[in-house]
């Protein structure tokens, strides 16, 4: 079978006070049983919405996702996936209390490692860090770092603040020690509005926010100097979709050139840094339905190294049984199931 590297498939937490309970320490043993904590499902995805589960990929008890021999059964075998990376979603980097939320995101990595990557050599997963204590989250990928199995970094979109600012920084320094890319995913903290001029009546209206989050942290990752800082870091972006791309490189290199006297430390086109150090994962393509417009999409980007396979099992973003997108070229296909993931991943050749 040919190598295909799904990027990001979405193990369930079953809940707190029963999957967890185990993995947290005796301080939040104590404090989950006693204060009730359950619940903590990120509100990005509740496990009600059509969005965060297909039908068909819906167990008769529990959340999509959460039965691990049906993983195994349809995003594995199923969708042909010669690994896949599991990416946590939960609600760990929503706390406030920061100290929660380490404890929370140790305790998905102990789970994770223990009964998930244990049981199949073909998952790898991402290090669910507490960004909103950025000293906290470098003790976590420490402690994670030295399991080759955990390939990434797993951050939400919608944080409290940009992902380019200084204080975030010692975490990429550890990033890129470790060869750990920064998997940034849709899904919000609720901080602030998920709309950059406020909170919108419909789910609708949040679900294509999200790109504007995604655009909001590229530029602030490369405006700050992340990448000139650290330029062996690559950002992933996870469900954040394609099309908008093209229009956004051309407006950052026009905006650039008028005003680039404000950011002299970028000496070259914001859209040749993308293609460097962003890559995006191909769930959900959202782009035109005809050969003619994906062949123009994919032009315009300029890059065939961008683009990372992935099925976001199991999140409804297509139906069938191949989560290909349809009307990408062969050569892409072939790049972006294989080489692309492992140059993105470079642990994903290091674990055994």
């Amino acid at each position: 079978m040919a190598m295909r590297i799904d990027c990001d498939i979405h193990p369930a937490v079953g809940g707190t006070r029963t999957t967890l309970l185990p993995y947290l320490d005796d301080h939040w043993k104590e404090q989950v049983v006693s204060r009730a904590i359950d619940g903590l499902d990120l509100t990005s995805y509740p496990p009600g919405m059509a969005l965060s589960g297909r039908p068909d990929w819906r167990p008769k008890d529990g959340k999509p996702g959460s039965d691990f021999e049906m993983v195994q059964r349809q995003a594995l075998d199923g969708l042909g996936a010669s690994h896949a990376i599991c990416n946590v979603l939960y609600g760990a980097q929503a706390v406030y209390d920061p100290y929660m939320a380490a404890a929370f995101c140790k305790a998905i990595n102990d789970w994770i490692a223990a009964e998930w990557l244990s049981r199949d050599p073909r998952l790898r997963a991402s290090i669910m860090v507490p960004m909103q204590a950025p000293d906290l989250a470098i003790e976590e990928i420490e402690r994670r770092a030295g399991d080759n199995r955990f390939v990434s970094i797993l951050v939400l979109a919608q944080g409290e603040t940009l992902l380019g600012r200084r204080h975030f920084w010692p975490v990429y320094q550890a990033a890129e020690k470790h060869k750990l890319p920064i998997a940034i995913h849709a899904g919000s903290q609720y901080r602030q509005a998920p709309s950059s001029i406020g909170w919108p009546s419909y789910r609708y209206e949040y679900y294509l926010a999200e790109a504007q989050a995604f655009q909001a942290q590229v530029l602030s990752l490369i405006y700050e100097g992340v990448f000139l800082k650290f330029p062996g870091l690559k950002a992933v972006l996870m469900e954040s979709g394609i099309s908008w791309l093209p229009a956004f490189m051309w407006r950052a290199n026009k905006t650039w050139r008028g005003v680039r006297v404000e950011v002299p430390w970028i000496d070259r086109e914001p859209a040749a840094i993308m293609r460097d150090h962003i890559r995006l994962t191909t769930q959900p393509f959202d782009s035109p339905p005809d050969a003619a417009g994906v062949a123009d999409i994919i032009d315009q980007i300029g890059s065939d190294r961008m683009f990372l396979f992935a099925s976001d099992y199991p999140h409804w973003q297509f139906d069938g049984d191949d989560a290909i997108p349809p009307h990408l070229p062969a050569g892409l296909v072939l790049k972006m199931c294989a080489d692309n993931p492992l140059e993105t991943f470079p642990r994903l050749n290091l674990a055994a």
